[in-house]
């Protein structure tokens, strides 16, 4: 009889260590699932796109700020399904198409034309890139006919670099105004650092006193002064927007210039400026200093990543949430 009973009083232990070793389990496996949940309802709330009459920061297109402009995939020959897939899925962040590098010269007529059309479909403008300096070489008067060639074409915005043109102010002020006198936008595309023949000397001469000429130096120098006031001329001549390139800028996230920035939004507003963002993190140093309504042109790898940061409250103490760069190809 005490063998029964000893025998029962062990299997009655052996029946709690199994429920608790149930029990415990359970409970692990219950805070996996309520961790795994809370980590994809964060991870939700970080990615999530918010509805444009839901947001007062992201209206519809066409937007005059939070503007995102996109590099073209011109490293590839299937550019047109790249593009088409890019349109449909996230056309509606898509503000602008930009053709890099003239690689829209290379293309045939037709197969252009395809490809703005395309764009104008899905509400975005397309813009020629910095081109127009090869053509410079060939004389003004070939300019004016890439001007109508571009209006031909469907071009919207004709972007004008000034680094490379390497041309008097009035001359880049004149070619300005025959873009607007053509019917299309213009974008002067400025760098922080000049050729230091390129800036005055302020040095004071008589009324048609001749200047023999110096020849070209090769030294660059930073001058945001020059940058703001030869801005200012061109608003006034009547460009569209200004685009800053991200040499010396902010090319890399982790030496971005942020006084020379603030400068340049303090003198000439968000609206009509815009940044080139190099790299996601550039995109989110934008975006958490200077809210959505910042313009940036970008990558088009970098497209899903700006939209999930324009669509979030950064705050000064925020975590990344950028993830692995999404390629559409």
């Amino acid at each position: 009889m005490p063998s029964d009973r000893l025998w029962s009083a062990v299997h009655q232990s052996k029946k709690v260590l199994i429920n608790k070793y149930i029990y415990i389990e359970l409970v692990k496996q219950s805070w996996e699932s309520f961790r795994f949940l809370s980590e994809n309802k964060k991870m939700s709330l970080y990615y999530r796109w918010r509805k444009f009459e839901e947001d007062e920061d992201r209206p519809e297109k066409p937007r005059r700020v939070g503007v995102t402009e996109m590099r073209g995939p011109n490293h590839t020959l299937l550019i047109q399904n790249v593009l088409q897939d890019i349109f449909e899925s996230m056309g509606q962040f898509v503000d602008g198409l930009k053709f890099s590098g003239g690689s829209h010269s290379l293309m045939p007529k037709s197969f252009l034309k395809q490809l703005i059309d395309m764009a104008h479909q899905h509400n975005v403008y397309v813009s020629t890139g910095d081109w127009a300096e090869h053509l410079i070489r060939k004389g003004h008067s070939a300019f004016k006919d890439y001007v109508e060639e571009c209006k031909q074409m469907g071009f919207d915005t004709i972007e004008l670099n000034v680094t490379s043109l390497e041309v008097p102010e009035e001359t880049l002020l004149r070619y300005v105004r025959m873009i607007k006198s053509g019917g299309l936008k213009a974008k002067p595309q400025f760098a922080i650092k000049f050729n230091k023949s390129d800036i005055p000397t302020g040095r004071d001469r008589a009324f048609g006193a001749y200047i023999p000429p110096s020849p070209r130096s090769t030294e660059f120098v930073e001058d945001v002064d020059l940058l703001i006031r030869m801005a200012e001329r061109c608003f006034e001549a009547g460009a569209d927007m200004i685009m800053i390139d991200a040499d010396d800028l902010c090319k890399q996230a982790d030496s971005v210039r942020a006084d020379i920035i603030a400068k340049v939004i303090g003198r000439l507003g968000l609206e009509k400026t815009m940044f080139e963002a190099s790299n996601a993190k550039a995109s989110e140093w934008f975006v958490k200093q200077y809210g959505p309504k910042v313009n940036l042109f970008v990558d088009h790898s970098q497209l899903m990543d700006l939209e999930c940061l324009r669509g979030r409250n950064l705050g000064k103490n925020h975590t990344s949430v950028l993830g692995s760069p999404y390629f559409l190809f």
